[in-house]
């Protein structure tokens, strides 16, 4: 199940008690102190993954805690260090800290209400680590007390709190090209054509309800991640059809390449399809309207060529004409969106 939020509580293990204790061997009346130190706790990481999709697995769970460290032991023995816990998340999760409004109000799930969230971290690259909740000291001994003038300490600490945080968790998605477009524009059908992903195919809107994403070879050194966003419809910024949780997704592409259905059985021109959706995305956010764009007429296998210029000429925009059933004009539109993606045309690189 494709999950883009998450919200989870972490904490960092508690450290290890000191130990109080005094060496007890014969003929060794008077032995010293000899508490060990406690170990540390373990702490809480976040680790990015690039093998992982979605929020899903992390998801599972509300609590995640790490192992409290070990107290002291007697002879001067150190309790061992907790062991880590370590979250794996997809590339792209932006995680927030949930900042309380105050300790004795709680919500549903027991946890304190939320006034506000803060930004904590943004894990963008797989390997990426970060310590969500670090693991607290481990307390001393009494052996660590003794001076030259307390040479009998009954003093010993105790370990640490580790440290604790509500996260939200919120995926974007990082690809290259994101397929934006009306619903039944032809993004999913354009996406199993040009990589080997296999996304719902029909033929009534909606059909696609997460994210998909699918890699296209282009040659055997140049690649692009393509990502098909669910279809938007007016008033999605304001929680209209699927809303707009999937315009976050956009975000994180580098160029956005806009499907316009230049045949539609029904509902608005191809012109007014076009102007819808950058309305859309121009009132969830003006960076995200304001990225490099490619406009594609797409399922020209459905008209003839007098009719597709009639229609290039109403549109009024620079535009790819493509078809996803047939394939036609699709490595050209590839070359364009990889060139705007890194700056790099074929040209280029042949020389």
């Amino acid at each position: 199940m494709f999950l883009d939020e998450a919200r989870i509580f972490v904490r960092g293990g508690k450290g290890g008690d000191g130990r109080l204790s005094f060496r007890r061997e014969k003929f060794i009346p008077r032995g010293g102190p000899d508490g060990g130190d406690g170990g540390d706790g373990g702490s809480v990481i976040l680790l990015a993954d690039e093998r992982l999709a979605t929020l899903s697995d992390v998801a599972r769970g509300v609590h995640y805690f790490a192992q409290s460290g070990i107290p002291g032991g007697e002879n001067d023995r150190a309790g061992k260090k907790g062991r880590d816990l370590i979250l794996r998340l997809p590339a792209g999760t932006v995680v927030w800290e949930e900042v309380v409004r105050a300790e004795s109000e709680v919500d549903a799930l027991g946890q304190q209400t939320v006034a506000s969230r803060r930004f904590f971290c943004e894990l963008l690259h797989s390997g990426q680590k970060l310590v969500a909740a670090a693991g607290g000291k481990g307390g001393r001994g009494n052996k660590a007390f003794a001076t030259a003038t307390n040479q009998v300490p009954r003093t010993r600490e105790s370990g640490a709190p580790g440290e604790e945080r509500v996260l939200y968790l919120e995926l974007k998605l990082i690809a290259d090209v994101g397929l934006v477009g009306l619903p039944n524009s032809g993004k999913s059908t354009l996406l199993a054509r040009i990589s080997k992903a296999t996304p719902k195919i029909a033929a009534y809107p909606f059909t696609t309800l997460v994210p998909m994403l699918g890699i296209t070879e282009l040659d055997q050194f140049r690649r692009l991640v393509v990502a098909d966003l669910p279809g938007l419809i007016e008033g999605a910024h304001s929680g209209v059809g699927l809303g707009d949780e999937f315009l976050r997704h956009i975000e994180r592409t580098k160029v956005i390449v806009h499907l316009i259905d230049c045949a539609p059985l029904s509902g608005p021109s191809p012109r007014k399809a076009y102007e819808t959706i950058r309305a859309e995305m121009r009132l969830y956010s003006e960076l995200l309207a304001s990225k490099p764009e490619i406009i594609a007429l797409n399922k020209i296998d459905l008209v003839t060529k007098a009719q597709l210029k009639k229609i290039e000429k109403e549109f009024g925009l620079p535009a790819f004409p493509i078809s996803g059933v047939t394939g036609e004009g699709i490595k050209k539109l590839l070359e364009e969106a990889y060139k705007v993606a890194t700056g790099v045309s074929a040209e280029t690189r042949a020389h």
